[in-house]
């Protein structure tokens, strides 16, 4: 089975580089399955409706969420509708949504859960009890699983690949917007990377407008953050697996830079 994750999409640049870039990478990689993470798809800011019928509409099959997941109110009205979108798993019971779900594209199933670290962000429920609980339920239903584990610190995201190496396909971080370069296939067979990075402007600050960044930074008073509209860099991680085993058999990273960006 070959997947591809995608990560941070930020506001309408993100977006607009996701349609220019899928076709040649659906033409380079031929992936069976697209997994994209849409928190800050939305002005940077949630997700809605329109958006991730977009995304699905571009060639995307699953959308992964994160602390961004209610930022904007729209998204109470459809998530508990869309099988194919999920929110952190560890957030309280009762919070709608599913922290969880299956994929089925191109005759491959793909389990993809989603979760949220608890360093420097909001004290949710415990991430790695809630993903022994969500394996348990997944085995023997999907033999490939897809975490993203949306979190602040490095050493929370590396303590979860080792957690998961052997039964998770493959572990993937978001949030921090910068793709890190420890790509590596752990010895149980788990495909890891520390994040995948972000989709959106490079001319911005994490995909929002420099001058307002810099102006909170240099003042400490409140700004307005709005999302940068230069010229788009694309981040993503393609992992081949044995869709017998589960094992991951290949981890590469994706890089481009619009108008620098060639593929063979």
């Amino acid at each position: 089975m070959k997947v591809i994750f995608i990560g941070d999409i930020v506001g309408s640049t993100g977006r607009k580089a996701i349609k220019e870039t899928l076709p040649r990478l659906k033409s380079k990689y031929t992936p069976d399955i697209i997994i994209a993470n849409a928190e800050n798809s939305a002005s940077g800011r949630g997700i809605t409706r329109g958006i991730a019928r977009q995304l699905f509409e571009m060639g995307v099959h699953g959308i992964t969420m994160g602390n961004h997941t209610w930022d904007n109110k729209e998204i109470f009205e459809f998530i508990d509708d869309e099988p194919r979108m999920i929110r952190p798993a560890n957030f309280p019971p009762g919070t709608p949504g599913r922290g969880y779900t299956i994929i089925k594209a191109g005759g491959k199933q793909l389990g993809i859960v989603n979760l949220q670290g608890r360093t420097f962000l909001p004290a949710i429920d415990c991430p790695f009890r809630k993903v022994d609980e969500i394996m348990d339920e997944l085995k023997g239903k999907v033999n490939c699983v897809l975490v993203d584990f949306h979190a602040e610190a490095t050493s929370e995201k590396i303590a979860m690949g080792w957690h998961l190496d052997g039964r998770a396909s493959m572990v993937v971080g978001t949030h921090t917007h910068v793709q890190s370069n420890d790509d590596t296939l752990l010895p149980g067979g788990t495909a890891y990377l520390t994040d995948t990075g972000m989709v959106g402007s490079y001319e911005g600050v994490l995909g929002m407008q420099r001058d307002a960044v810099l102006y909170k930074f240099q003042t400490q008073l409140p700004a307005r953050f709005q999302v940068c509209e230069g010229k788009w860099h694309f981040h993503a991680v393609y992992v081949d697996i044995d869709d017998q085993t589960g094992r991951a058999k290949k981890i590469e990273k994706i890089r481009m830079y619009e108008d620098e960006w060639h593929m063979e």
